[in-house]
């Protein structure tokens, strides 16, 4: 009985450790040039986009490296950087 409770806790652990839930109060990452929020919010909503829902944006920034964005659309349908990756521009051969 006490190995099959144990387990139990450990799946319960496991799941809640893979929740999907938005965090809306962390304040996400400054915005670089090249961010969509860079200068302020833009000026149209995504209105038809479900609060929550995130989307990527590629560009290159004022360094030449390659920087990919998620934005994560909040409750007042603004936008927060959830996430950045930079990666190098590579010339030439490997």
């Amino acid at each position: 009985m006490r190995t099959k409770a144990l387990a139990l806790l450990l799946c319960l652990a496991a799941v809640t450790g893979c929740s999907t839930a938005t965090d809306f109060s962390s304040p996400g990452l400054d915005p670089i040039p090249g961010s969509i929020t860079y200068g302020g919010q833009p000026r149209t909503k995504l209105t038809k986009s479900p609060i929550g829902s995130s989307f990527p944006h590629n560009f290159i920034d004022q360094y030449g490296q390659q920087v990919e964005e998620t934005y994560i659309i909040q409750p007042d349908r603004s936008l927060k950087i959830a996430h950045r990756e930079i990666r190098p521009i590579r010339f030439g051969r490997d």
